[in-house]
């Protein structure tokens, strides 16, 4: 496959006449063109926005500053023998406007004979049906590892300050998923805060990637201080997670192993899915951003295909990150022809992102229900594997009851046996209300928790597992037929995955 680079020197060779390149890193592309009309000699680079007009032609300076079509009749009129690439800065914004489409529309068919080549740059925009066929579409990735070595090592050298091999390649590291406008600003703010950047920056980069997260209306940065000994029972579940954990590591990737992709969390209301989603966040020492799928689907035509594709940029750009997906089956579960298929397009764009991720990006989806997942969500290769957290044996109805008395008031060892047997059914959530509410009981009479407390407290709550006793019954029949693997073990089972 052909590099970024490759690709658009392909185009403009082969005379493509329009280039949408979707990113709103500006500069950066300016700076990559001007090395493109180096290759491509005799090429030149021309930029146009619509307070300055034109730019990088001599004689030509300013001309079409608020007059998007003038800038437009310059390049019509220009001769073949200057070859120029024009950069439209923001043009997106005038191509609704029907004589800017038409005049497009006529220069798409001229520029397939004469060597000029349009560039469009926006990171959103949905381009009318008229351009569809001129239009070609290129997405300028983040910097790499490399660029971004470059580009440190520039700003450190432009201060008289010579990083070292190792600082400069945990600092790269670190800004992976940055755009170079950020990466200037973090260095920036070092600068000013030191007078030269260093491995000190690296609690600044994590901000930057934060702040990055703030200002999406998709993604939601959660803090999170839950761990898997927050968690009681789901031991089947804790151990295949500790694996994948393992296969984050340099030392997988020396062996051959792939980087893990993720994990569909199935189960009933209760049972520990978004507690385990926090708890797989904080034991790998990860940020766990959350996506909200409903803020995806927005009102304008096509504006839902470019926020996936904005959340996935900024959800890479955090990595080595855990994607948290809560409730994917209300996202991705209703009916494509209400929303003309918008939803379909969204999930294509996330399955074919996922079966085809290189970054470390753990996705852990939750669902309520299977009934409304689409198929190809649960294909082999979308997820590592399925889980099914089913409603918690006795066993670890015990475990969970112990660990929330425990958590609330330590000193406390209450026989449990009797309040065991009165929430038969119970999950985790609701044994968790049961000891609230009988702590609530407790301190109105100003005396210590006690056994009778939480039988009192366990009789009055009506579990789940009674009041939606079908739709449960129907959840564990479709994981008893091999689809899910079971989160907890048997009784008397012992871990044992190889």
């Amino acid at each position: 496959m052909k590099n970024w680079d490759e690709q658009l020197d392909l185009l403009i060779r082969a005379r493509a006449p329009l280039i949408w390149i979707r990113s709103n890193e500006e500069e950066r592309l300016e700076a990559l063109l001007e090395k493109v009309a180096e290759r491509l000699k005799p090429r030149r680079i021309a930029t146009w926005d619509y307070i300055d007009g034109l730019k990088g032609v001599i004689n030509s300076e300013g001309l079409g500053a608020r007059q998007p079509m003038a800038v437009l009749q310059w390049l019509q009129k220009l001769d073949s023998n200057s070859p120029t690439i024009l950069l439209l800065k923001d043009f997106h914004r005038f191509c609704e406007d029907a004589g800017i489409a038409r005049m497009l529309k006529n220069l798409s068919g001229q520029l397939r004979q004469q060597p000029h080549t349009i560039i469009l740059c926006s990171g959103s925009w949905s381009s009318t049906n008229d351009l569809d066929e001129a239009l070609t579409v290129l997405d300028l990735p983040l910097p790499k590892e490399k660029e971004l070595r470059t580009l440190l090592s520039n700003i450190a050298k432009a201060t008289g300050q010579t990083l070292e091999q190792n600082v400069l390649e945990e600092l790269s590291h670190a800004c992976s998923g940055l755009s170079e406008i950020r990466v200037r600003q973090v260095a920036a703010r070092a600068l000013a805060q030191r007078g030269k950047i260093g491995r000190e920056d690296l609690i600044e980069i994590l901000e930057e990637k934060r702040q990055s997260i703030a200002k999406s209306e998709v993604l939601e940065y959660c803090a999170t201080k839950s761990t898997t000994d927050d968690i009681g029972g789901l031991d089947a579940l804790k151990a295949w997670l500790d694996q994948r954990h393992q296969a984050f590591s340099d030392e997988a990737r020396k062996f051959g192993l792939p980087l893990p992709r993720g994990v569909l969390l199935v189960g009933p209301q209760g049972t520990g899915k978004s507690l385990t989603a926090k708890a797989i966040a904080h034991s790998w020492s990860m940020p766990l951003l959350r996506l909200d799928v409903g803020r995806l689907f927005a009102g304008l035509v096509g504006a839902s295909e470019a926020r996936t594709r904005e959340t996935i940029q900024r959800a890479e750009a955090m990595a080595p990150c855990v994607l948290w997906i809560d409730e994917i089956d209300k996202g991705f579960g209703g009916d494509a022809r209400s929303d003309g298929g918008t939803s379909q397009r969204v999930l294509a764009n996330v399955l074919t992102w996922m079966a085809e991720k290189n970054s470390a990006v753990f996705v852990v989806a939750t669902a309520n229900g299977v009934e409304r997942l689409p198929g190809e969500l649960l294909r082999k290769g979308r997820f590592d594997e399925i889980f099914m957290l089913e409603l918690p044996s006795a066993q670890e109805r015990i475990s969970i009851l112990k660990l929330h008395v425990r958590q609330r008031r330590p000193h406390l060892n209450l026989p449990l046996n009797t309040v065991l047997d009165r929430t038969e059914g119970f999950s985790g959530a609701e044994l968790e209300q049961t000891v609230i509410e009988a702590m609530h009981l407790a301190f109105a009479e100003r005396r210590e928790l006690q056994e009778t407390d939480l039988i009192l407290a366990a009789s009055q709550l009506v579990p789940l597992s009674r009041t939606a006793k079908e739709q449960l019954n129907s959840l564990k029949e479709w994981a008893s037929s091999g689809r899910a693997r079971p989160a907890s073990l048997k009784v008397n089972e012992s871990i044992n995955l190889f």
